[in-house]
């Protein structure tokens, strides 16, 4: 048992909401532990520092992983195994945002492995566990020996109507038409998720700028938890180069390096960069054997800083493009003939193809969460293979990076799919990149934009996407529109914005250095506004609107309502009736509890022949109407005739014809197909049916139109 005295509690409030942060009482051999609670939500982080240099790595080794146990919400895993198994997307997303807040405020040469483990231990359904999780992980570092020096906070706006929230409860998201993330020091911004409803750039910058306030009160509080239960740090010396190195490298770069580095072509001025450092490497070390390894590190740092400094200073970018100006754009739709849609976007040497397919309602993807169990009927799927950066490697599956690029087009895109009420199909779009130089996550969006609107899905507004950099030396930045990989890499800020011509729809930003002010944010929001505009221009010239009509190979979906106590009839005993509506016209159908019926047909033939189907089960019998029956039975005084499954009357040997019949088998036989018209219901709700005045009609259709149903296909 933890003796009282190790365990250390700080109590604030962030945004107005009671929160405590607790360390010593769990996990106490991992580095640094820390248990944060917010209202009935509770998490656990751990984080650990590793003994030893991992050697022969030039990254700084982090593991971020982040659990929701579904016990945290008094539930069991749904299906065979009830252990909870790989992680899920939603953790995965949740790891990626923690690992983007804490990052960038290690020391970059560092090399130890750190490892961080997030669990949620208890979820109450109104406090969101993803921006809790953030503020724990640096609570946690900052206690533990990592080199983790400055606390970060995180906060979740929302805004409904005109009003600004920080960490609504969860109800309240579903009204609004902001949902950010913002993590960051006391001094500026980190790290921005954000999915919003076409919300202008001013608007953005503004709940950015509120969002600071709440992070603060969350790092004063770490702050003081670090005050009781810190630990001494590990020491990180810093890089100090030789001076006389670093000048050598610095003339050779600038002499010979921007005769290199003209060539536009991506793979080429890869392999000229690896062979011109190379060579310089070699040189190096026979002018200065004593320091080898320290040279490769002088190397790339010169190199970064050559890049930047051309660009901040001259406004020469890496392919000689001026700061905002966008590479080549192609567009093209339809080239997959037995998709639903497909969509082509190119932007320079990045390429990404988009296929959209749609299906029935039952299609969608089940979520089970801390939360609730959701349907979810918009799927964006992202794939980045090997050969798109011209490598080898194995295949073993979407990595995390994957995962994220998907989940930030599916956010851009959500917000201009149509209702499931005015278009009740499952949609699954998968974005393959072909070549990749730089944002092939934007330009998914693109490409999925073209592919959904090549598909005849209305989509409110076509999104394009667009990605952003920033370089910035002493007072002076640029900022950079439709960045490559190296810019981004050598870069200070990285943003993703997408939206339609109205506003944003989603906004992804990773800033690296401190001192990035609202005035240069507003700038890049607006760069960045005027380069997606550009592109939607590009994309409409090809595609102006969405097609008329779906694509000829998806289904069609015909959607009707039918009163609550005849859903009942309309199924049958043991689905008895239903499987025969399927089996007969080959139809998907779903029911749902309030009376909405949908219908997924192959074909509109098919589609309305199960919709009448339903008509005649569910409605009521109407006297004088002319149905199509089918004889059942055949007895001396008459014939049973079905006018709908479940729905027989007799048809006497007197109504059978306008002149006498003597035998009705000479007339009928079971199994015929037969014209037939109600008369007044019996005493005892029996139904009566005539052919007469029909005989001689019998080219004539009976009334069958369906009864306040929607076709959804053909607009």
């Amino acid at each position: 048992m933890s003796r009282d005295d190790e365990i250390k509690t700080v109590h604030g409030t962030i945004a107005g909401k009671p929160v405590i942060y607790e360390t010593g009482r769990l996990a106490k051999q991992a580095g640094g532990a820390v248990l944060a609670t917010m209202g009935g939500t509770v998490v656990l982080a751990a984080v650990t520092v590793s003994n030893s240099v991992k050697e022969g790595i030039d990254f700084f080794p982090l593991t971020v992983d982040y659990f929701e146990k579904l016990y945290a919400a008094g539930k069991i895993p749904g299906g065979f195994y009830k252990r909870e198994g790989r992680p899920s997307e939603r953790e995965i997303l949740r790891s990626r945002l923690i690992d983007r807040s804490i990052r960038p405020l290690f020391p970059k040469h560092f090399r130890q492995e750190v490892q961080v483990i997030v669990y949620v231990l208890s979820a109450d359904a109104e406090n969101s566990p993803d921006v809790l999780a953030i503020n724990a992980v640096s609570a946690a570092l900052l206690v533990s020996n990592a080199p983790f020096t400055d606390a970060v906070g995180a906060v979740r706006v929302g805004k409904i109507g005109d009003d600004l929230v920080f960490n609504p409860v969860a109800v309240a998201m579903d009204d609004s038409s902001l949902d950010l993330v913002v993590s960051g020091t006391a001094d500026g911004i980190l790290m921005v998720e954000s999915g919003s409803r076409e919300i202008s750039e001013e608007e953005m910058v503004d709940a950015l700028i509120r969002a600071q306030e709440p992070i603060r009160e969350s790092c004063r509080l770490q702050e003081d938890l670090r005050t009781q239960a810190g630990k001494e740090k590990i020491i990180v010396p810093p890089l100090i180069f030789d001076s006389a190195i670093q000048a050598d490298v610095r003339s050779m770069i600038e002499e010979r390096l921007p005769l290199l580095l003209k060539d536009k072509e991506k793979l080429k001025k890869e392999k000229i960069l690896d062979e011109f450092k190379g060579e310089l490497q070699n040189e190096l070390l026979e002018k200065y054997p004593d320091a080898a390894a320290a040279t490769g590190e002088i190397l790339d740092a010169e190199i970064k800083h050559f890049i930047r400094h051309r660009v901040v200073t001259e406004g020469i970018r890496i392919d000689g493009r001026s700061p905002e100006q966008i590479r080549p754009i192609s567009v093209d739709v339809g080239l997959l003939p037995m998709s639903h849609g497909s969509g082509l976007f190119s932007r320079g040497q990045t390429q990404v193809l988009s296929i959209a397919t749609l299906g029935g309602k039952n299609e969608g993807q089940l979520v089970e969460s801390l939360e609730e169990e959701v349907t979810k009927h918009y799927m964006h799927y992202y794939n980045f293979p090997p050969f798109s950066v011209g490598e080898t490697r194995p295949m073993r599956g979407p990595g995390r990076r994957e995962v994220g690029h998907g989940a930030l087009a599916e956010r851009a895109l959500l917000p201009v799919i149509p209702d499931e009420t005015e278009f009740p199909y499952a949609i699954r779009v998968v974005s393959e990149v072909l070549e990749s130089n730089g944002s092939t996550s934007q330009a998914s969006v693109c490409g999925s934009t073209l592919a959904l609107m090549d598909a005849g899905v209305p989509i409110k507004a076509p999104v394009a996407g667009i990605a952003m950099g920033l370089m910035k030396e002493g007072d002076r930045s640029v900022i950079l529109t439709d960045i490559q990989g190296a810019e981004d890499a050598n870069g200070d800020m990285d943003f993703k914005v997408a939206g339609t011509a109205r506003g944003i729809t989603a906004l992804q930003m990773d800033i690296k250095i401190h001192g990035v002010d609202s005035g240069l944010l507003s700038a890049a929001l607006e760069r960045a506004r005027t380069a997606r505009l550009f592109i939607l221009d590009k994309m409409l010239s090809v595609l102006p609107a969405p097609r008329e009509e779906i694509n000829p190979l998806a289904p069609r979906i015909f959607t009707m309502q039918v009163p609550g106590d005849k859903i009942g009839t309309l199924i049958g005993p043991g689905g008895k009736t239903i499987k025969k509506i399927i089996a007969d016209t080959g139809c998907d159908i779903d029911i749902e509890d309030d009376g909405s019926v949908f219908v997924t047909a192959p074909d509109g033939l098919k589609g309305q022949a199960a919709m009448d189907a339903i008509n005649a089960i569910t409605e009521d019998i109407v006297v004088g109407k002319v149905y199509t029956g089918r004889v059942t039975e055949l007895r001396d005084f008459g014939a049973f005739v079905e006018i709908a499954p479940g729905k027989t009357g007799l048809l006497h040997v007197s109504q059978v014809s306008d002149s006498y019949v003597k035998d009705i088998r000479s007339v009928l036989k079971v199994g015929d197909q037969i014209l037939v018209k109600t008369l007044p219901l019996k005493d005892d709700g029996k139904i009566s049916l005539t052919r007469k005045g029909l005989i001689t009609e019998s080219s004539e259709k009976p009334s069958c139109e369906p009864r306040g149903g929607k076709h959804h296909g053909d607009r």
